[in-house]
Protein backbone atom coordinates (compact mmCIF):
# COMPACT_ATOMS: atom_id res chain seq x y z
CA UNK A 1 0.00 0.00 0.00
CA UNK A 2 1.40 3.41 -0.99
CA UNK A 3 1.64 6.60 1.03
CA UNK A 4 -1.66 7.96 -0.35
CA UNK A 5 -4.05 9.22 2.30
CA UNK A 6 -6.43 6.38 3.08
CA UNK A 7 -9.49 5.99 5.28
CA UNK A 8 -9.03 2.71 7.15
CA UNK A 9 -12.34 1.27 8.36
CA UNK A 10 -12.25 -1.26 11.22
CA UNK A 11 -15.71 -2.71 11.96
CA UNK A 12 -16.84 -6.29 12.60
CA UNK A 13 -20.23 -5.67 10.93
CA UNK A 14 -19.87 -6.47 7.20
CA UNK A 15 -22.95 -4.41 6.36
CA UNK A 16 -21.48 -1.33 8.05
CA UNK A 17 -18.08 -1.89 6.43
CA UNK A 18 -19.58 -2.22 2.98
CA UNK A 19 -21.93 0.76 3.32
CA UNK A 20 -19.17 3.00 4.67
CA UNK A 21 -16.79 1.81 1.98
CA UNK A 22 -19.35 2.52 -0.74
CA UNK A 23 -20.33 5.90 0.68
CA UNK A 24 -16.77 7.13 1.13
CA UNK A 25 -15.58 5.57 -2.13
CA UNK A 26 -18.26 7.51 -4.01
CA UNK A 27 -17.02 10.62 -2.24
CA UNK A 28 -13.58 10.00 -3.72
CA UNK A 29 -11.79 8.65 -0.67
CA UNK A 30 -9.29 5.80 -0.84
CA UNK A 31 -10.64 3.03 1.39
CA UNK A 32 -9.25 -0.04 3.17
CA UNK A 33 -11.57 -2.37 5.11
CA UNK A 34 -10.77 -4.56 8.14
CA UNK A 35 -13.13 -6.91 10.00
CA UNK A 36 -11.31 -6.78 13.34
CA UNK A 37 -8.68 -4.99 15.37
CA UNK A 38 -6.42 -8.02 14.98
CA UNK A 39 -6.72 -7.88 11.19
CA UNK A 40 -5.73 -4.22 11.16
CA UNK A 41 -2.80 -4.67 13.52
CA UNK A 42 -1.49 -7.60 11.52
CA UNK A 43 -1.62 -5.59 8.29
CA UNK A 44 -0.49 -2.20 9.63
CA UNK A 45 2.69 -0.64 8.26
CA UNK A 46 4.39 2.41 9.72
CA UNK A 47 4.40 4.28 6.39
CA UNK A 48 0.59 4.24 6.05
CA UNK A 49 -1.03 7.65 6.11
CA UNK A 50 -4.61 8.83 6.45
CA UNK A 51 -7.06 8.16 9.31
CA UNK A 52 -8.88 5.25 10.94
CA UNK A 53 -12.60 4.79 11.57
CA UNK A 54 -12.90 2.32 14.46
CA UNK A 55 -16.10 0.77 15.75
CA UNK A 56 -16.07 0.80 19.53
CA UNK A 57 -17.99 -2.49 20.00
CA UNK A 58 -16.13 -5.42 18.44
CA UNK A 59 -15.50 -8.99 19.63
CA UNK A 60 -12.00 -9.68 20.87
CA UNK A 61 -10.15 -6.36 21.02
CA UNK A 62 -12.70 -3.55 21.09
CA UNK A 63 -12.26 -0.10 19.56
CA UNK A 64 -10.87 1.61 22.65
CA UNK A 65 -8.40 -1.19 23.25
CA UNK A 66 -7.28 -0.91 19.62
CA UNK A 67 -6.88 2.84 20.05
CA UNK A 68 -4.67 2.23 23.07
CA UNK A 69 -2.64 -0.39 21.21
CA UNK A 70 -2.10 2.03 18.31
CA UNK A 71 -0.57 4.51 20.74
CA UNK A 72 1.72 1.82 22.13
CA UNK A 73 3.06 0.93 18.68
CA UNK A 74 3.38 4.65 17.81
CA UNK A 75 0.82 4.56 15.01
CA UNK A 76 0.20 8.26 14.33
CA UNK A 77 -2.94 7.88 12.23
CA UNK A 78 -5.76 10.09 13.57
CA UNK A 79 -8.58 7.97 15.01
CA UNK A 80 -12.32 8.52 14.66
CA UNK A 81 -14.36 6.35 17.03
CA UNK A 82 -17.82 5.28 15.85
CA UNK A 83 -20.41 3.62 18.08
CA UNK A 84 -24.04 2.64 18.30
CA UNK A 85 -23.89 2.91 22.08
CA UNK A 86 -22.57 6.40 22.76
CA UNK A 87 -22.17 7.59 26.32
CA UNK A 88 -20.12 10.23 28.09
CA UNK A 89 -17.63 7.85 29.80
CA UNK A 90 -16.78 6.16 26.49
CA UNK A 91 -16.43 9.49 24.69
CA UNK A 92 -14.23 10.81 27.51
CA UNK A 93 -12.02 7.72 27.33
CA UNK A 94 -11.70 8.02 23.56
CA UNK A 95 -10.77 11.70 23.65
CA UNK A 96 -8.30 11.17 26.51
CA UNK A 97 -6.56 8.72 24.16
CA UNK A 98 -6.42 11.50 21.53
CA UNK A 99 -9.35 10.49 19.33
CA UNK A 100 -9.90 12.97 16.53
CA UNK A 101 -13.70 12.59 16.84
CA UNK A 102 -16.42 10.42 18.39
CA UNK A 103 -19.49 9.74 16.24
CA UNK A 104 -22.71 7.91 17.08
CA UNK A 105 -24.61 5.59 14.74
CA UNK A 106 -26.64 6.02 12.66
CA UNK A 107 -23.91 8.17 11.17
CA UNK A 108 -24.83 11.54 9.73
CA UNK A 109 -23.09 11.69 6.34
CA UNK A 110 -22.13 15.34 6.55
CA UNK A 111 -20.76 14.99 10.08
CA UNK A 112 -18.83 11.89 9.05
CA UNK A 113 -17.24 13.61 6.07
CA UNK A 114 -16.41 16.65 8.18
CA UNK A 115 -14.76 14.44 10.79
CA UNK A 116 -12.78 12.60 8.11
CA UNK A 117 -11.61 15.85 6.51
CA UNK A 118 -10.47 17.16 9.90
CA UNK A 119 -8.60 13.91 10.56
CA UNK A 120 -6.96 13.89 7.11
CA UNK A 121 -5.89 17.51 7.59
CA UNK A 122 -4.24 16.42 10.84
CA UNK A 123 -2.50 13.62 8.94
CA UNK A 124 -1.29 16.02 6.23
CA UNK A 125 0.08 18.43 8.84
CA UNK A 126 1.83 15.58 10.65
CA UNK A 127 3.43 14.43 7.38
CA UNK A 128 4.70 17.93 6.63
CA UNK A 129 6.14 18.25 10.15
CA UNK A 130 7.77 14.82 9.92
CA UNK A 131 9.33 15.71 6.57
CA UNK A 132 10.64 18.98 7.99
CA UNK A 133 12.13 17.18 10.99
CA UNK A 134 13.80 14.70 8.66
CA UNK A 135 15.26 17.50 6.53
CA UNK A 136 16.45 19.36 9.61
CA UNK A 137 18.04 16.21 11.02
CA UNK A 138 19.95 15.70 7.78
CA UNK A 139 21.20 19.29 7.88
CA UNK A 140 22.23 19.00 11.52
CA UNK A 141 24.10 15.78 10.79
CA UNK A 142 26.29 17.73 8.36
CA UNK A 143 27.58 20.00 11.14
CA UNK A 144 30.99 19.33 12.67
CA UNK A 145 31.07 18.36 16.36
CA UNK A 146 32.34 21.86 17.24
CA UNK A 147 29.57 23.50 15.21
CA UNK A 148 27.03 21.34 17.00
CA UNK A 149 28.46 22.42 20.36
CA UNK A 150 28.26 26.08 19.35
CA UNK A 151 24.71 25.66 18.07
CA UNK A 152 23.49 24.03 21.29
CA UNK A 153 24.98 26.87 23.34
CA UNK A 154 23.49 29.49 21.02
CA UNK A 155 19.98 28.03 21.26
CA UNK A 156 20.34 27.78 25.03
CA UNK A 157 20.71 31.57 25.06
CA UNK A 158 24.48 31.95 25.51
CA UNK A 159 26.29 34.95 24.03
CA UNK A 160 29.46 34.67 21.96
CA UNK A 161 31.74 35.64 24.85
CA UNK A 162 30.14 33.06 27.18
CA UNK A 163 30.42 30.37 24.50
CA UNK A 164 34.05 31.26 23.94
CA UNK A 165 34.81 30.86 27.64
CA UNK A 166 32.95 27.56 27.90
CA UNK A 167 34.69 26.08 24.86
CA UNK A 168 38.10 27.65 25.44
CA UNK A 169 38.16 29.47 22.11
CA UNK A 170 38.05 33.11 21.08
CA UNK A 171 34.80 35.04 20.50
CA UNK A 172 35.93 35.55 16.91
CA UNK A 173 36.23 31.77 16.43
CA UNK A 174 32.75 31.37 17.90
CA UNK A 175 31.48 33.87 15.34
CA UNK A 176 33.14 31.93 12.53
CA UNK A 177 31.59 28.65 13.70
CA UNK A 178 28.20 30.29 14.07
CA UNK A 179 28.40 31.75 10.57
CA UNK A 180 29.36 28.42 9.04
CA UNK A 181 26.66 26.43 10.80
CA UNK A 182 23.98 28.94 9.90
CA UNK A 183 25.07 28.75 6.27
CA UNK A 184 24.90 24.96 6.34
CA UNK A 185 21.42 25.07 7.89
CA UNK A 186 20.21 27.71 5.44
CA UNK A 187 19.17 30.21 8.11
CA UNK A 188 20.09 33.86 8.50
CA UNK A 189 18.93 34.64 12.04
CA UNK A 190 19.12 33.10 15.49
CA UNK A 191 15.33 32.66 15.74
CA UNK A 192 15.32 30.24 12.78
CA UNK A 193 18.38 28.49 14.20
CA UNK A 194 16.54 27.96 17.49
CA UNK A 195 13.46 26.71 15.65
CA UNK A 196 15.47 24.03 13.82
CA UNK A 197 17.46 23.09 16.91
CA UNK A 198 14.36 22.60 19.04
CA UNK A 199 12.40 20.78 16.31
CA UNK A 200 14.85 17.87 16.16
CA UNK A 201 15.19 15.74 19.32
CA UNK A 202 18.75 15.43 20.62
CA UNK A 203 20.37 12.07 19.92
Amino acid sequence: MSNELTVFIVDDDPGVRDSLGLLLGLRGYRIALFASAADFLQAWRSHWSGCILIDIRMPGMDGLALQQRLQEIECRLPVIIITGHGCVPLARQAFKANASDFLEKPLDEDKLVHAIEDALNQARSAEVEAEQRSQHAQLLAALTPREQEVMQLVISGRHNREIAQLLGISPRTVEVHKGRLMTKLGVNNVADLVRIGLAVPAT
